[in-house]
């Protein structure tokens, strides 16, 4: 079980610590950060406990209640529905109306242009996934004085590589980054794994198989 945990993390994982080295840099740490995930809740509860270990106030989004629970489950101070009429009124409540200063965009060519309207004034959108094209106003950066940017690892240098290995470490050694584990699989069940997988409604876990 070892070893299934330690090879449930890596690019996610690296990739929003160097998210919060980059929020650093911009004076953010230690102010809410809401991501954003879609219905990806499976690649994202680590980073709610790196956000919180990092002393980050993080809300978390999710299309079901047991996504919403393991969410909560995994460090963020509150959850809310993204599939749910008025769940972005929730994120500016949860925010006393000031709305994020950092969101993690996974789907750029939909929400985006949301995110602009409800980031913090000097607040940081990093877009990490996108499936298409997307317009937007730009007078929404001019009036919150806020920044969009994009984010790919293999970009990161490698002193911050090194770093993102530290925290990842650090909170599998010490217990308080344990990933979540939805159903494991046989070799001879891969046929299955990928026919689920495909057809998930939902997800409270990563799938792992057995060699």
């Amino acid at each position: 079980m070892r070893a299934i945990r330690v090879a449930n993390y890596g690019g996610p994982e690296f990739q929003y610590q160097y998210l919060l080295i980059l929020s650093g840099s911009f004076g953010t740490t230690g102010r809410p950060l809401p991501y954003t995930p879609g219905s990806d809740v499976a690649g994202i509860v680590s980073k709610f406990k790196i956000g919180k270990a990092k002393g980050l106030t993080v809300i978390g989004t999710a299309g079901t209640k047991e996504g919403m629970d393991l969410v909560l489950k995994h460090g963020a101070a509150q959850a809310f529905n993204h599939k749910e009429q008025g769940y972005i009124d929730k994120v500016l409540e949860a925010t006393n109306g000031t709305g994020p200063d950092i969101i993690i965009e996974m789907l750029a060519n939909v929400n985006l242009d949301t995110d602009m309207k409800i980031i913090n004034k000097g607040g940081i959108i990093v877009v990490v996934g996108s499936r298409g094209n997307v317009e937007i106003a730009p007078r929404l950066l001019m009036f919150k004085e806020s920044i969009v940017t994009g984010f790919a690892l293999w970009n990161a240098p490698p002193e911050e590589i090194v770093e993102m290995h530290q925290v990842i470490s650090e909170g599998l050694t010490k217990g308080w980054l344990v990933p979540s584990v939805q159903k494991e699989y046989k070799l001879e069940e891969a046929p299955l794994a990928h026919e689920e997988i495909i057809n998930n409604t939902g997800t409270t876990g990563n799938r792992i198989l057995i060699m």
